[in-house]
Order: structure tokens, then C-alpha cells, then sequence
């Protein structure tokens, strides 16, 4: 029996998930560690914590499972995105990494965009310039901080940091390079345009790998501190909802996810790069070779019914607040919900913008205001299917991940809302198992990521969309739709007070 290790490191902690070649796990094991807030709005990680995590789960998940070192074909690593790892000559860590959700550089995305122009930048790396991507950062660090920015010769994204313990090579691979506004995302490399624009040196980024491509083998060190084999393959893994979508199916035209987590994301994937130019969704290369993804963001999805169960539903758990917001008609009694809580990303780009109740009366009761949050989180949801639908992106089939995917009544929404049917996996590993498929095609296990999936993962039976409430969901749609533009104006004037 040959087995495949998947390794997810996450913004909180690290899991790693041992699977037998039918993909069954075999054992896991997670490990934690702390995020730094050194000043408001920043975000960091010591990469050395991540690589700590690493070793401790792998040694852990080889101690439960028994299975011999010599016998795990190949290893897969997902990661958050975006972030930025700087390294010396000698492969030492220069400074903190700087994370996705960091905010430190407005400045430096307005500087981009002037260096390279807002429609070209959007052309080449498919993205408007965030503050969320890696670019901006490397930007912020070469204008505050000259002095780590001369010693730096390598430029790494986290997982690809692990990769660089686990095997000595500096590489990545096309989806996590996608979100770092370096890589000219139609042709799947490095852009010599904007690297010559922004005077970043294209010897300190890494050699581009697809997904499942060897990047590797364990080296001897490294084999000393997990415990896995010399002989063991590391390939290019995959960015965190790219590895997602490999482990829920979605690799094929037609196939799509939808994830209610904190925030919440549409996914989808397509053989043909499609980019929007208006920059209000993420156009990716995905981790199928020569295939792309197209994903839109909502900011605050599980956040927002997180948030009105904190203030006013700590008796209920999550179970109760669905039996409740279900006994609640479609509409919630005309009562409407902008999930807004963090600003919007898709589609309104917009920072400013902030929660809203609309339609509140003295007749609404605590249930009307929880349906009322779902289905704004719904609708939020449908808003980003719906630039993706402009795209020429059509989704038959959708699956629903993430906490929020647990909720029968949410997957009802959606698929109401998207009309189509809404279904889950039955795995719950996502990423981790999506790397090790990724792992266990580089090592010859599987013909092609398709192949594995249809032939290996399973789904639950799919919740249709139900006609009658499909024609209801429509009207409140539409009002829903109708109230960001008559109050951008006025988001704005609340902000600058």
C-alpha cells in the first residue's frame, strides 16, 4: 500500500492528514500557533512556527498510523496565500512574514497602479492591486525597510516556505503564485513587465511549477526532523481554495463551490482564463493543469451570523438558530440584511460601505432578524454568481463548504438563489485531501486530478431548488439589489466623519 500526505498550514494552525490510495485518511494531527499584531491593521507570522507545525504534525500522523516512512509515495501542501516570506543568501529568515489579512499598504497598492496602470495591472495578473497580495508587500518592505530588503535573495509564499525546509528547493506553483500581482496569470509565469515596473529583481522569486508537478524529494534533514523517507516526492501543491476546489470535485467546466466561513467565497472553475475587467472577482490559475478559477468574496458571510449571535443569541447554538430562522417565511417578513459588517469586496469593492437592516418594524422578533441575516449572506452570495454568470462562467452544479455549508437551510437558499443543485462532500479534509491527490498524481497513483476525483470522492445526495421559492427569493433579490447604490453616497460621507 502505498499512502499520500497532505499538509495544510492555515492562518491558525497547521493539519496534516495521512491517506491510503483511495484516499481514506488514515490519521491527522494539527498544531497552533499565534499571530502578531504588532501595530493596528498589521498582520504577521514567524515562518519558523509553521515549519515547527510541520515537522510536529508529521511525526505525529506517522506515530498514529504505522504506516512505514518508505511507504508514503508523496507529499502535497496547501497554504494561505499572499503571504510574504523573505530569506538570506544562506536560507535564513530576514523578518516576520507579513500575512493575507494585513492592511499596511494602501500607499503601495496606489504606487503600483501608477507604475504599471489600473487596466494593464488587471490584464496581466487579472487583480486590481490589494493590500492583500503579496506585490504591496514586497513594496512596503523595499520602502521601510531598505536594509532587509538588500540582504533578501529569496521571495517565498508560506507553503512554499515549508517546501523549502522539507526539500532545500526554492519553488511554487502557478495558483499561489497567481495571488502574488507578479505572475502574468493568462501565461501562467513571471511577468517581466511588471517585475521591470515595480524594479523587483526576478531572481528572487522562485521557479513556477503546475500543481501536481515534482518540485522535490525529503531531504536528508529534513527526513531527520519528520521522519518521513529521502525517497519521498514534494510536488507544487496548491493556495488554500485551490486545493479546496481539488478536494471537493470542482475541476471540471460546469463544477463550482460555494464556502460560508468567516467570509465567504464562490468558486468556480473554467478551461478558459476569463477575467473581469472591472477587477471585482479573482481570476486564478487553478491547480488543474492549463485550467483557471474564477472567485467571488463576500467579507463578512459566517461572520455576520457569528456576529448577531454574539450580541443577541448566546443561548442558541447553531442548530437552533436554523429551527428558528427556518419556522420564518421566505423574506423574513420584508425585513433585509446587508451583510456589509467589513466592507465588500465582490461586487462592490468598496471599504466603506457597513451593515444594514432594512425594513425593520416593531413586529419583527429575534428569529425574522436571523432568516434575515442568512438570507443576506445569501444574497451577497448570489451577487457573486452572478458577476461570475456576466463572465460567461455558468455553474450546473454547486457544492457548499465551510461552517455555513453545514446548515440544510443555507444550502436551501443557495440553491434557490443559484438555481441549481446545492450538494456537499462527504470528506471533510478540503485542502489537505486536495494536496494529496495533487501529490498522488505526481507520483504516478492517479492518471490526472479529473480522473482521481471522479473515480474517488463521494457527495451526499443534492438539495434542489425549489421552483415556488426560487420565484419568491427573486423579488426580495431584486429589492436587495437596489439598496448598496442608493446608499454608496452616504457609506462614504459616514466614513469621513
Amino acid at each position: 500500500m502505498k499512502a499520500l500526505l497532505g499538509i495544510d498550514l492555515g492562518t491558525s494552525a497547521t493539519k496534516t492528514v495521512l491517506f491510503d490510495e483511495q484516499l481514506r485518511p488514515l490519521a491527522s494531527a494539527s498544531s497552533e500557533y499565534p499571530l502578531h499584531q504588532p501595530h493596528n491593521g498589521w498582520a504577521e507570522q514567524d515562518p519558523q512556527d509553521w515549519w515547527k507545525a510541520a515537522v510536529e504534525t508529521v511525526n505525529a500522523v506517522l506515530q498514529k498510523s504505522g504506516v512505514a516512512a518508505g511507504d508514503i509515495a508523496a507529499v502535497g501542501i496547501s497554504g494561505q496565500m499572499h503571504g510574504l516570506v523573505m530569506l538570506d543568501a544562506d536560507g535564513e529568515v530576514l523578518r516576520p512574514s507579513i500575512i493575507w489579512c494585513d492592511q499596511r499598504t494602501a500607499a503601495e497598492c496606489v504606487e503600483i497602479t501608477n507604475l504599471v496602470g489600473a487596466g494593464r495591472m488587471i490584464e496581466i495578473t487579472a487583480n486590481p492591486a490589494l493590500t492583500g497580495f503579496t506585490a504591496s508587500k514586497i513594496m512596503w518592505v523595499k520602502k521601510h525597510q531598505p536594509e532587509i530588503y538588500a540582504k533578501c535573495r529569496h521571495i517565498l509564499l508560506p507553503k512554499d516556505y515549508l517546501r523549502y525546509k522539507l526539500t532545500g528547493e526554492f519553488a511554487t506553483e502557478v495558483s499561489d503564485a497567481s495571488g502574488m500581482q507578479l505572475l502574468d496569470v493568462p501565461k501562467r509565469r513571471w511577468s517581466e513587465e511588471v517585475l521591470t515596473k515595480l524594479d523587483i529583481d526576478p531572481s528572487l522569486l522562485a521557479k513556477v511549477y503546475e500543481s501536481p508537478e515534482i518540485t522535490g524529494t525529503v531531504s536528508g534533514e529534513a527526513a531527520r526532523a519528520t521522519g518521513l523517507s529521502v525517497k519521498t516526492v514534494v510536488v507544487g501543491g496548491a493556495g488554500d481554495n485551490a486545493a479546496a476546489a481539488v478536494g471537493t470535485g470542482v475541476v471540471t467546466d460546469g463544477k463550482a463551490f460555494t464556502t460560508i466561513g468567516t467570509s465567504g467565497v464562490v468558486f468556480a472553475h473554467t478551461d478558459n482564463v476569463t477575467i473581469d475587467p472591472q477587477g471585482r472577482v479573482h481570476t486564478f490559475c487553478c491547480a488543474v493543469p492549463g485550467a483557471w478559477h474564477v472567485m467571488g468574496v463576500t467579507q463578512a458571510a459566517g461572520l455576520s451570523l457569528k456576529w448577531f449571535r454574539e450580541q443577541s443569541c448566546m443561548d442558541l447554538n447553531y442548530r437552533q438558530i436554523d429551527d428558528l430562522a427556518m419556522a420564518v417565511p421566505i423574506g423574513a417578513r420584508r425585513l433585509l440584511y446587508l451583510p456589509y459588517l467589513m466592507g465588500e469586496r465582490t461586487p462592490h469593492l468598496d471599504a466603506d460601505c457597513r451593515g444594514v437592516f432594512f425594513g425593520l418594524s416593531g413586529m419583527h422578533t429575534r428569529p425574522d432578524m436571523l432568516r434575515a441575516v442568512m438570507e443576506g449572506v445569501a444574497y451577497s452570495l448570489r451577487d457573486c454568481v452572478e458577476v461570475l454568470r456576466g463572465m460567461g462562467v455558468q455553474t450546473s452544479e454547486m457544492l457548499a463548504c465551510g461552517g455555513g455549508g453545514t446548515s440544510a437551510l443555507w444550502r436551501q437558499m443557495l440553491a434557490d438563489l443559484f438555481n441549481c443543485d446545492v450538494r456537499t462532500a462527504t470528506s471533510q479534509e478540503g485542502p489537505a485531501l486536495g494536496v494529496a491527490i495533487l501529490a498522488g498524481v505526481g507520483a504516478g497513483l492517479f492518471k490526472s486530478v479529473p480522473d482521481a476525483c471522479a473515480e474517488l470522492l463521494r457527495f451526499n445526495d443534492p438539495q434542489p431548488p425549489v421552483a415556488a421559492n426560487a420565484k419568491e427569493y427573486e423579488t426580495y433579490y431584486g429589492i436587495y439589489k437596489t439598496l448598496y447604490p442608493a446608499l454608496k453616497e452616504n457609506f462614504a460621507k459616514l466614513a469621513a466623519v
